[in-house]
């Protein structure tokens, strides 16, 4: 071999060497990621294995295949140091919820429900996005230990995102939580001194919530299963029911559907908040705009199809309590159902459509655009009727008493009009695939939004997602990852300038 030769060869080594340094700290992470999927997947295994059930075998093949997989991580990685750059945490939060996702439909796919690759995928990663769609018929008859499952995969997904809301997104300028300015500083420090402590905090809220509402549950007339499963997947806004019936199992009990619409509300707001509530700022829930605009919608909302409905003929109290827990539920993008909301009639059908765009606050386990953009678009827009009436005038824009930077108004613009390229682009592939429009859009945007319901016969909240083709579930998948990750987390991925460094 010649100089040239040798030259060129060390070069692709010191190339490949370099290849391996930049993704190594990633895999390190995805391997620890991966090791705590596998120990909750301890818990439905323990179960199965108590209860002499056959699923037990799945459930151990799939914790083998899981923790083989962090094992050569962590072997290839040993000596490879957590430091990550912003490049490589773009690519670690695209990866770390797709291979999850992958992981986890192992156990739907070894079990008794025997599930098709694409329709386990499509179940898992609807679980761990917290969208709540479903290609499961006869839930009540699965094993206790699936049921469970399912809870824990959203219950994982509900803490992902606002750990990725609070501590990532904002580092990667993306995300609702980029409002503040500066949340990293500004804002998020004040409630603790550093981002792990907030994490930790979170945690805590989070798990408190829960086991708050798997007692209220339980206390309510729950089975113990259905009580830990409904109070996991409700906190996680995520929508996973043990029944075919959703909550419409529990439509006749008034105070589990008001219970669950108060801990579906308190999964949409701001977690950070809840830890200022606790560090003595009694009033930081009620003084946050986010938290007054989504109440008011709700208000208004759930008020007016109250009056529709007793004006068509229910009963108030039951038109007030099922409107109620529905809105909540959509608006929430939960995506549980008390009853078929598209058979309420016309002005209600149309409601539900708009609602399903909305979702909660920023920092909380919803989905949706969040409620803030809603808000700030309203405010450039009276800005600029302004503007035109006074064209030399000077107006400040505010926002939760903070200026409403450049940098903010460009991510509110660029996330609010790919969020609705996505969907027309993906209602645009649903219909290529042969299903008619209410289908197509409304699965669309319930992917995008990740609620968990679509509109119509087949999706809507009376169906669900097994009849459509495989194509299309996986355009659905597609569509609640890129909805889960705010969008420009994945589009960022496939610009050529990404990969120049």
């Amino acid at each position: 071999m010649g100089e040239d030769g040798m030259f060129e060869q060390r070069r692709l080594h010191q190339r490949l060497g370099y290849q391996w340094r930049s993704w190594a700290p990633v895999l390190k992470v995805l391997s620890v990621l991966w090791m705590v999927l596998a120990l909750f997947m301890a818990l439905p295994w323990v179960v199965l294995l108590i209860e002499g059930e056959p699923d037990a075998t799945a459930f151990g093949l799939s914790m083998f295949i899981v923790l083989s997989a962090v094992a050569l991580s962590w072997l290839a990685t040993l000596k490879v140091a957590i430091e990550l750059k912003p490049w490589q945490m773009f690519v670690l939060t695209t990866f770390s919820w797709v291979s999850i996702s992958g992981f986890a439909s192992l156990p739907l796919v070894l079990g008794a429900p025997q599930l098709s690759f694409t329709n386990a995928v499509f179940e898992s990663v609807s679980a761990i996005t917290t969208t709540g769609s479903t290609i499961l018929e006869g839930i009540e008859f699965l094993s206790d230990g699936l049921k469970l499952w399912r809870g824990i995969m959203q219950w994982l997904g509900g803490i992902g995102i606002i750990v990725m809301g609070i501590a990532i997104l904002p580092f990667l300028k993306v995300g609702g939580m980029r409002l503040f300015h500066t949340e990293s500083s500004d804002w998020s420090d004040k409630v603790m001194p550093r981002t792990g402590g907030i994490a930790k905090a979170t945690l805590g809220v989070y798990c408190g919530f829960t086991l708050i509402a798997m007692l209220t549950y339980w206390l309510g007339g729950m089975a113990l299963l259905d009580a830990v499963v409904h109070g996991m997947t409700t906190v996680a806004t995520g929508g996973f029911a043990n029944s075919d019936a959703s909550f419409g199992a529990y439509g006749d009990r008034p105070f589990l559907l008001w219970a669950a619409s108060l801990f579906m509300l308190a999964g949409a707001l701001p977690f950070v908040l809840y830890i200022r509530v606790l560090r003595g700022s009694r009033l930081a829930l009620w003084r946050d705009q986010q938290v007054q605009g989504l109440l008011l919608l709700l208000l208004i909302v759930i008020l007016s199809l109250t009056l529709w409905r007793v004006w068509l003929g229910t009963p108030p109290f039951e038109a007030l309590t099922h409107v109620a827990f529905n809105v909540i539920s959509v608006v929430t993008t939960t995506g549980y159902a008390s009853d078929d909301y598209s058979v309420w009639g016309p002005l209600a059908f149309v409601a539900f459509f708009y609602l399903t765009f909305v979702g909660g606050c920023s920092g909380s386990t919803s989905g949706g655009m969040k409620i803030f953009r809603f808000q700030v678009s309203t405010i450039l827009l009276r800005n600029q009727l302004r503007y035109l009436t006074h064209s030399s005038g000077v107006f400040a824009s505010r926002y939760n008493n903070q200026p409403l930077t450049d940098e903010v108004t460009r991510g509110v613009v660029a996330f609010s009009f790919f969020f609705f390229l996505t969907i027309a682009g993906l209602a645009l592939g649903l219909s290529l695939l042969g299903l008619d429009l209410v289908t197509a859009l409304s699965g669309a945007a319930t992917a995008v939004a990740n609620v968990g319901p679509g509109l119509g016969d087949t999706i809507g909240p009376s169906g669900n997602f097994a009849p459509l083709p495989d194509a299309a579930k996986w355009l659905l998948c597609v569509g609640m990852l890129m909805g889960r990750l705010e969008i420009l987390t994945v589009l960022v991925l496939l610009t050529p300038m990404f990969w120049r460094r």
